[in-house]
């Protein structure tokens, strides 16, 4: 009904017209005894007329407002996009809170102490930070393309500033750390692929409570770096969903402190640097991480931009 309505809004001017126009033929066909058959042609010519401009302006009109559609709902695709990123802001930061929240209460029972532990004390303050660098990560992770820069690095000085950065907690809870056959060179960003790194070990130690954990690379279609620990290990119906934002599984249940966000992150990063990552495991066996990274070079179907 309002195809019709605009249809008539946008041809009355030149139906009514032609229409008056036919009747004017006829009257003066009849009083000036014009011919039938000249008349017939000449308001068949009008009528042609109005037909064919009318047809032409209705598939103008019926093309304005498939635009005007069209537009309509891409500013609504855009307004539902934009709901959900902020959405999914807002779920991380809940989740981001419940977690940073931990370590500050510890530390605060800490200073409640008359002589607090200096060892325990930095620990907490590490976590803090730690979660610090995740939450601005994750605010510069929707435009990490952007902010990628790839090239060839030394994988070894690597993954050792990347265990530095841990050495207070892997002193405090006694774990070894081994690292071996990591003379290599690997094409990533540096920063971003240290934050993966970062999140993996992170995951690893809050899991280990004896032995420690082994990296190292192996040759595979490519390069594979495995981050191996002798933690509690995952259950078989968890390891499908780890890489889930806000899944914890079993040992996140039991530990009531994870968030699931550290291996959700971890997971986007590596697919946006073209990398593949997955998780081996088994309970009371410990975990294997396993990321690989193409040995040469990345082609840009490799790499996802979003």
């Amino acid at each position: 009904m309002l195809g019709k309505n605009k249809f008539w809004e946008k041809n009355k001017v030149l139906i009514v017209t032609n229409a008056l126009l036919a009747a004017v033929l006829i009257i003066a066909g009849v009083l000036y005894n014009i011919e039938s058959e000249f008349l017939f042609y000449e308001i068949s010519f009008l009528f042609l007329l109005t037909v064919v401009a009318s047809v032409i302006s209705y598939r103008k009109n019926k093309k304005d407002i498939s635009d005007t559609n069209t537009k309509d709902k891409e500013t609504e695709d855009i307004r539902d996009t934009r709901w959900e990123q902020m959405r999914e802001k807002e779920d991380f930061f809940a989740l981001w809170a419940h977690q940073i929240k931990t370590p500050i209460a510890a530390l605060k029972l800490l200073f409640q102490d008359e002589e607090p532990s200096i060892g325990d004390c930095k620990r907490e303050l590490f976590k803090i930070e730690n979660y610090v660098s995740m939450a601005l990560n994750y605010l510069r992770f929707e435009d990490m393309s952007g902010d990628m820069v790839l090239e060839k690095c030394q994988l070894e000085p690597l993954i050792k500033q990347v265990v530095k950065k841990f050495s207070t907690i892997f002193i405090y809870q006694h774990l070894t750390v081994e690292l071996e056959d990591l003379d290599k060179e690997i094409l990533t960003d540096e920063k971003w692929f240290s934050f993966a790194l970062e999140q993996v070990l992170s995951n690893a130690l809050k899991y280990t409570k004896t032995g420690g954990i082994k990296i190292f690379a192996r040759d595979n279609a490519g390069i594979e770096i495995v981050i191996r620990d002798t933690g509690v290990g995952i259950k078989s119906e968890d390891l499908p969903r780890v890489f889930e934002k806000g899944y914890t599984g079993y040992n996140g249940r039991i530990d009531k402190k994870a968030s699931g966000l550290g291996l959700y992150m971890c997971k986007g990063v590596c697919d946006k640097l073209g990398h593949k990552i997955r998780i081996e495991s088994e309970v009371g066996r410990g975990t294997d991480v396993i990321i690989s990274v193409l040995r040469e070079k990345i082609s840009a179907s490799d790499v996802k931009r979003y």
